[in-house]
């Protein structure tokens, strides 16, 4: 199973520019979770310092007691080892076949045979669906097929934490789907904590367990997926349903005066309530997701604390399971 990351009171700047302040969530062990916000909000910033590439310069991001800010520089190689991160761009070598490619972390982390870098490779190739194209260089190939062979790559070292740095960007709407299923599949398969970085609403809707969003160097809101997606908080808003109108400006926030115009002319008002569409399921034939079956446990024993709109969204999608049965 996953692994749980606890991220307490975390701030990051390069130089006088404040990314964001005072981030604290936590990824629970073996769920899928996303990480929503416009462009220019530290998403990507976020995952390099979960996974201790960059340093930010208040709080903590604990994973097995390892702190990846403050720890020691050995323990927290050592940590980065449970994770597989997949690159926005794939981050594949141009020179090298596709097999060379996944094949790389383990020939350079690990001890292995040829034999048995084969046989690891070949499996993970299998998995994201790209068994007959492993001898292709990657110019030779599909940027879907790209995002597949990162995947690939991130998943040689059976990581327990998964990384994905928009891991639509550059893909098709169909292509995006396949994607969204994969993601699914492969949680279902080997159970790893997933961090999704995006702002691909379609992703967002379908994928996950948990959301998220950046903004205005903040942590909106994290928690189970129906908060973020009923919420009526105008950012929101505004970002699910891809409106001008609201706090998220072109370049940046809008300023306050901004904001009164568009109330004033009648455009600031939040849409009606949305509905929640259902999760992705697993493929047919692929086991039951344990961490569906875990959140489903702890979302409902939780549901006091959460607004009226994420409960009857909750209390939807499992009332045909509430009485006992499975989802």
């Amino acid at each position: 199973m996953g692994i749980e990351v606890v991220v307490e009171g975390l701030t990051k700047s390069f130089g006088r520019q404040n990314i964001w302040q005072d981030v604290s969530l936590t990824l629970p062990a073996g769920e899928v979770s996303v990480m929503l916000g416009p462009s220019g909000t530290g998403k990507t910033v976020f995952l390099k310092s979960i996974i201790g590439l960059l340093k930010p310069e208040k709080g903590r991001v604990l994973i097995n007691g390892v702190d990846m800010v403050n720890s020691p520089e050995r323990e927290i190689m050592e940590t980065r080892k449970l994770f597989g991160l997949m690159f926005q761009d794939g981050a594949l070598f141009g020179s090298m076949s596709l097999f060379d490619n996944i094949a790389f972390p383990l020939r350079e982390h690990t001890r292995k045979s040829e034999s048995e870098i084969r046989r690891i490779v070949m499996e993970r190739i299998d998995i994201v669906g790209l068994l007959g194209a492993e001898g292709k260089l990657p110019g030779e190939i599909s940027g879907g097929m790209r995002k597949r062979a990162g995947l690939a790559r991130a998943l040689v070292l059976d990581p327990q934490i998964i990384l994905c740095d928009e891991p639509d960007s550059g893909l098709d709407p169909v292509r995006t789907a396949y994607l969204s299923q994969l993601l699914i599949d492969l949680n279902a398969q080997i159970d790893a904590t997933m961090l999704i970085v995006t702002h691909n609403l379609d992703i967002a809707a379908t994928v996950p367990d948990n959301m998220g969003m950046l903004f205005c160097r903040n942590l909106v809101t994290f928690g189970p997926r129906e908060v973020l997606l009923t919420s009526d908080m105008p950012v929101v808003s505004q970002f699910l349903a891809g409106r001008r109108e609201g706090p998220i400006g072109m370049s940046e926030e809008k300023d306050a005066a901004t904001l009164a115009a568009e109330q004033t002319n009648g455009h600031g008002h939040a849409a009606g309530p949305r509905t929640v569409v259902p999760q992705l399921e697993p493929s047919p034939g692929m086991p039951v997701r344990q961490a569906a079956l875990r959140r489903r446990e702890r979302v409902v024993s939780m549901m006091g604390q959460l607004p009226e709109a994420a409960r009857t969204a909750i209390m939807n999608s499992y009332t045909p399971t509430l009485d006992g049965g499975r989802r």
